[in-house]
Formats: C-alpha cells, structure tokens, sequence
C-alpha cells in the first residue's frame, strides 16, 4: 500500500516534561517531514531538574506496541531510546529481529538531570543484543566510555570508539558525539565502511540541551526512512540539532529542551513575514493618493520581524528595499520585501520586542504638527523621542529608555527635528498589516484636515 509519508517508530520511554524521550522524537519525526508513531517503553515523571519515578510498561505491551504498527502501517526505520531493563532490552531485540527494520540506537542511560535510566544488568544486555541491531549507534562521550570499556579523552579516542563500536561490537556505523570535549566546536565522529568522517558544528554555549540525543537520533532515524544514505541522515541530523540546541527553550528551572521546531518555523516564518508585508504594501497602495501626503523626504519604510524566540538580529527582520517613495501623487514600491535591509527600523523592531514580543511591526511616516493632533485625537498610544536621545545613540537602542519609562511599548513614537535629521513619526504594531491600517487611518484623517484648513481659508 502507498503511503503519504515515510512512516518511523520511537521505541523509547516518555518524558512527561515534554523535552526528551517519545515526545522529543515525535516532534522531530514531524519537522523532518515523517510520520511518527510510538511504542513506549517506560512512563516518566520527569520535569527539568529531576527524574522522580520511572514505571516499566509490561513487555508484552511493548512488543504489541512495535508489532501493531508494522502489521498495519509499515515501519520504514525506527529508533531506540531509554530500554531501562534487561527483560526490555531483549524484547525489543526479538521483536527488531522480526521485522527486521533500519535501527538508530540512541544508548540512553543517564537524564540530563543525572538520574540512571538504564540499569546496570541491563548494559551487558545492550551491548550484545541491541548494537548488534543498529544501522547507527549515536553514543555520546560517557555512554560511549561504558559501551567500549575504557575512558575517552581525545578525539582520537573519539575515533578509536567509533571504530570498536561497529568492527567489534557489531553495528553497521557510529557517530560518537564530541560535545562534552572541551573544545571551540562541537566534534561528532562518523565510523562507516571503514572510513571515518569528522562532522563539526560552532559551540553553543546554553543550558538548554535537554532531549539534544533523543532530537539528533530521532533526525537520523528520519532521514533513513526517506530512503537517505547513513551519511547524509547523519550530517542533516547534525545541522537540526544544532539548530535546535541554538533556539533552545528557557523552560523550567534546570535544563530547558532543545527546540526540534525551530527547522521548519523559522522557514515558514520568513515566508509568513514577506506575505504580511506584501499584504501591507497593497494595502497602502490601495489608498496611495491619501498615504503618499504622509510620506518623508527620507521615504517609508515598512518592516516586521519573525516571531520570538527566533528573530535576534536585524537579519530576521524583512523590509522594503529601497523604501516607498512618492510618485505622481501616490506612492511607489520598486521590489518585494527583503530581510536584513533597514537597520533603523530593525532596531526599533527588535528592541520592543524584548518587552513585549507581540509588537513585531514599524513603519517610519512624516512629522508635523498636523500629524501629532491626528495621533491625539485618534488615541493612539504615543511618546516623544527625548532631547537627550541624541542621533548618535540611535544605535544604543534609544527605543528602550521610552519603554522603560512607560512600562510598555506606545502604538506611535514622535521624532522630532533635532541634529539635522529629519524628524519622523514611528508606527508600531503587531503586524506590517496592522501598521498599514494605521497609517492609512492617519492618512484620511490627515487629507480632511487640510481640506478643511484649505475651506476656512
């Protein structure tokens, strides 16, 4: 029978902290773009600091879990994670053996938070009948010690554990993980077909990492079901883990969880970020000949940045290039937005922000005294850009002392001549969509006034 999606299997214990264990494996299956089923092994009580209990599921449920799925759904690769006990371990051995299936061996035995995930009599247990199994075996440096019996100090015995693991132990490739080597990156080590490939990412200095093993076994695990070879599973693997360990979630107490969602919600809120703001332009575009009186001779920019936790720099903040300009009475938009363009408005972005990350949206429109009574009258929220704000802290953030002094972030901020610069009116809002309509409120309002001035005079 065909199937939509490649179909991948997390035979592992469940993390009810939501950061490890099934629920790590099943998010990444999800984001790498495979359809994720289960079959648990042990029931956690675990949060960011600590394992409080463990209860082992009965092994004939377990094999019934890995069986039912293959009879009906199919299971193009799976993955292992915690196997607490010997009686487990050989269960899933048996049941492997039947249905004979591509299998990544994460060999979990310790919690992020040091609690013992696999029982001393059951280490001999994995070792001779579930590495025997692997397609991959993704240990890292102290599960590797253990595995191969000796102490890892190097990446040349990082290399050498590799090695044993597959010539002497018996499964088809290794990645020992590098990552508690003290060293400027972090160095994972892929032994397959008696070559060795050294795979490098940067360093990411965070607490964050809980679920980093049961993330990155699960991402290989995935690339093997879509028919990927070992080593461009292993190296894609590398790039979402790490991406996933950068935009770790600060949760809980101890150690937050990696974020398996940052592979495909960055991508999709970039593409969602062009498409609103987009949206913005032909909005304005709509009401151009009203819009175009509210335009600088510096010309308007519109941007809007992606969602916290993932816009940081003004490289996730999408603009206009070259601005919108005036143009035989109405305005004029050259090109389609980009991102990491206007540094002014980024800054402004992304500053407000850290306060309130639903204000994701500035435009900068003219200053007059026509448009301050408009904002006053309309009830906008608004505030002045201070004297003592002078041109050359722009760059210092000078959007946080209005933030800080007003305990929130205004829907308008009035920039004044001041230093030669030309002064401006900033409009902030939730979205580019939402800072069109605003602009476009102003703009009408703007056109009735000098009408009316125009009449009485």
């Amino acid at each position: 029978m065909k199937k939509d999606l490649p179909v991948a299997i997390t035979i592992a214990g469940s993390d009810s902290g939501g950061g490890a264990g099934i629920q790590a494996d099943l998010k990444t299956f999800a984001v790498m773009g495979v359809h994720g089923t289960s079959a648990i092994t042990s029931i956690t009580a675990q949060n960011t600091v600590e394992v409080r209990a463990i209860h082992d599921i009965p092994l004939h449920i377990i094999e019934a879990q890995i069986l039912t799925i293959y009879d009906d759904i199919g299971i193009d690769a799976g993955k292992t994670g915690m196997l607490s006990s010997k009686p487990i371990i050989d269960v899933v051995a048996k049941t492997i053996k039947e249905i004979q299936i591509p299998l990544v061996v994460d060999p979990v035995m310790i919690a992020k938070s040091g609690a013992k995930l696999l029982r001393d009599d059951a280490i001999e247990s994995l070792i001779k009948n579930i590495i025997p199994l692997a397609t991959v075996v993704t240990p890292n440096i102290p599960e590797a010690e253990v595995i191969i019996g000796r102490k890892i100090r190097s990446p040349r015995d990082l290399i050498e554990a590799a090695q044993i693991i597959v010539e002497e132990k018996g499964a088809e490739a290794a990645v020992v993980k590098g990552g508690h080597l003290e060293q400027e990156y972090s160095t994972d080590y892929l032994y397959y077909n008696g070559k060795i490939k050294e795979i490098k990412s940067p360093r990411i200095q965070t607490k964050n990492t809980h679920g980093t093993g049961c993330s990155f076994s699960a991402a290989i695990a995935a690339g093997l079901a879509k028919g990927k070879s070992i080593e461009e599973s292993v190296e894609i693997a590398k790039k979402f883990i790490s991406m996933a360990i950068d935009y770790g979630l600060n949760i809980g107490k101890g150690h937050g969880p990696v974020n398996p969602l940052a592979w495909t919600m960055i991508p999709a809120q970039r593409y969602q970020v062009l498409q609103n703001i987009k949206e913005a332009i032909e909005i304005l575009r709509k009401n151009g000949d009203k819009v175009v009186h509210l335009i600088p001779e510096i010309f308007t920019n519109i941007a809007m940045a992606i969602e916290a936790p993932y816009a940081r720099t003004p490289l996730d903040v999408a603009s206009i290039p070259g601005r919108i300009a005036r143009y035989k009475g109405n305005i004029l938009v050259k090109t389609n937005p980009e991102f990491g363009l206007s540094r002014y408005l980024s800054s402004i972005i992304l500053n407000a922000m850290k306060f309130d990350h639903k204000v994701r949206s500035a435009a900068n429109i003219k200053f007059d005294n026509q448009v301050e009574s408009i904002v006053k009258e309309k009830g906008y929220d608004y505030a002045y850009k201070a004297d003592n704000d002078s041109q050359k802290n722009e760059e210092e953030h000078w959007i946080n002392n209005i933030i800080r002094k007003r305990n929130r972030v205004p829907q308008i901020v009035f920039v004044p001549p001041k230093l030669g610069k030309e002064p401006q009116t900033i409009v902030l809002g939730r979205n580019a969509t939402e800072v069109a309509e605003m602009i476009v409120e102003i703009a009408e309002k703007y056109i009735e006034k000098t009408n009316k001035d125009k009449q009485e005079t």
